[in-house]
């Protein structure tokens, strides 16, 4: 009898354990969004991870390849890379050629269900020196006919940001309203940085600069900054000291005064033209993370107009 009232009291707890395991329902329907793990997006530069937190927010938990410090031009994919693309919903990309290594990681992580977005679609390109060969003809390292740094303009990161809020409605219909407002009121920051930014540079007179590697043309053509010559004309390259001498000569008989350096590559070559010229050397970055204080894109913005404002100040006012 013993037994047989204790198996009753085992079967009873088990019993008891699965419906607390079960879902609470009611006689509403269950929100199937409710409770649910984030989406796993996985971008190639640290400025589309800040783009898609924002437009995100809590709903998404967003990894970047590349860190503020790595050069995209250089950079090899690890195996923890692999790993994060083989579990993401999504993949956020700039395009244009910047990221060559992506389609094999892509291809490589077995993920045939994940969403590849290129953020620079539709974005009105510049075509440099870069982006052309010698007989004007294009090929696949030339950056697909045009400078692939669009996101150093703010008017292309709102471009970026739809894309990127496009993508998450696509896998994730349930906060689509979310995703939407979160645009919205990053739409209407980056409009105040803008306007802020340029109202700071409205009494700046001589804007000519040297910039480390083709990374500022967008940036320079929205705030009114004249690129005087560059140090590193080809991704992942040193200049000769022939390119070198030639632009020292150059800086010297225009009289430039700031040569622009960045975290990410060689910064003894700027100082060097510096010391030969007399220029003021500036460093800026091209992704966030790269210096302290830069941590978001509107962060790095700011960083670089302001600090490329006070150098040039300085250095006219010698």
């Amino acid at each position: 009898m013993l037994k047989v009232s204790l198996m009753r009291v085992i079967v009873l707890l088990v019993a008891a354990n699965m419906l607390l395991a079960l879902p609470a329902t009611s006689g509403l329907a269950a929100d199937p969004a409710a409770g649910s793990e984030p989406i796993n997006v996985v971008v190639t530069l640290p400025v589309l991870k800040d783009l898609a937190e924002h437009v995100g927010g809590s709903h998404v938990r967003v990894m970047s390849l590349l860190s503020g410090l790595e050069s995209e031009h250089s950079y090899s994919p690890r195996p923890s890379d692999l790993v994060a693309v083989r579990k993401a919903r999504v993949l956020l990309e700039v395009g244009l050629g910047l990221e060559v290594w992506v389609s094999s990681l892509v291809k490589n992580s077995g993920n045939s269900g994940l969403l590849v977005v290129t953020t620079s679609k539709g974005i009105g390109l510049i075509r440099d020196h870069e982006a052309a060969g010698e007989a004007g003809r294009m090929s696949e390292e030339d950056h697909h006919s045009g400078n692939p740094h669009v996101w150093l303009d703010p008017e292309n990161a709102k471009v970026m940001l739809r894309h990127i809020t496009e993508a998450l409605i696509k896998v994730d219909q349930a906060h689509a309203s979310d995703y939407r407002s979160n645009q919205a009121a990053y739409l209407r920051q980056l409009d105040q940085l803008q306007a802020e930014l340029i109202e700071r540079l409205r009494s700046l007179p001589d804007r000519r600069i040297v910039v480390h590697h083709p990374a500022w043309p967008y940036f320079s053509r929205r705030f009114g900054f004249q690129i005087a010559g560059e140090i590193v004309r080809q991704a992942g390259a040193e200049p000769s000291a022939h390119h070198l001498q030639e632009l020292i000569a150059a800086i010297r008989k225009a009289g430039v005064r700031v040569v622009v350096s960045e975290p990410q590559l060689n910064q003894k070559i700027p100082e060097v033209l510096a010391r030969e010229t007399g220029a003021r050397v500036v460093v800026l970055t091209p992704l966030p993370g790269g210096v302290a204080g830069t941590d978001t894109y509107v962060d790095m913005l700011r960083y670089n107009v302001v600090q490329l404002a006070q150098a040039l100040e300085a250095a006219n006012a010698k």
